[in-house]
């Protein structure tokens, strides 16, 4: 069994001056959000075996302030396809994950990340949290999906199902709803 925690980047700053989408920081908004679903990460007693992310400035700020409120830094490898992938792309992030680690978290972008998460999660009917997450995967909101497979290469689609799927307007009504 593998667990696959998809976290969304906390929200930007738009109006920052930078030159290149990549460097684009998160807002204040975006490291409470951060922070906050690290602290109820650290709550519910979540751990990772292994942490997956985009080296956007925005995916780096967001698991600082994530780290901030989890208690701990887990450090991440720094993976560019990450960055404004497609969910075929993350897919293939995912295949090559090491099989010894079962649960991973995966920073990064939509709209791949919802992609992702719509791919893996087999559309059933009544399933409110996959619902909920196809409606709208907020910035700084985390999907645990879990899979029953030995070996992240052997993941297809619809082969999963959402464990939980946490907004930061959840944790704090002040948070939400978001424009983008």
């Amino acid at each position: 069994m593998k667990t696959l925690t998809l976290f969304r980047h906390g929200k930007s700053g738009w109006d920052s001056p930078v030159s290149r989408d990549f460097d684009r920081p998160i807002n204040e908004r975006g490291c409470k959000g951060s922070r906050l679903i690290g602290e109820h990460a650290r709550a519910l007693d979540l751990h990772w075996d292994h942490v997956v992310s985009s080296p956007a400035v925005r995916c780096t700020e967001t698991l600082d302030a994530f780290w901030d409120g989890y208690g701990r830094i887990l450090h991440p490898n720094w993976d560019r396809r990450i960055y404004l992938a497609s969910g075929a792309t993350l897919l293939d992030v995912v295949h090559d994950l090491p099989d010894d680690d079962a649960e991973v978290m995966m920073c990064g972008h939509n709209p791949g990340l919802e992609d992702l998460a719509l791919m893996l999660i087999p559309d059933i009917r009544g399933d409110e949290l996959r619902d909920e997450l196809e409606a709208k995967f907020p910035t700084a909101s985390i999907a645990e999906l879990q899979l029953d497979v030995e070996k992240w290469a052997d993941i297809k689609e619809g082969g999963g199902r959402i464990t939980r799927f946490i907004r930061p307007r959840d944790l704090d009504a002040d948070l939400g709803p978001e424009q983008d």
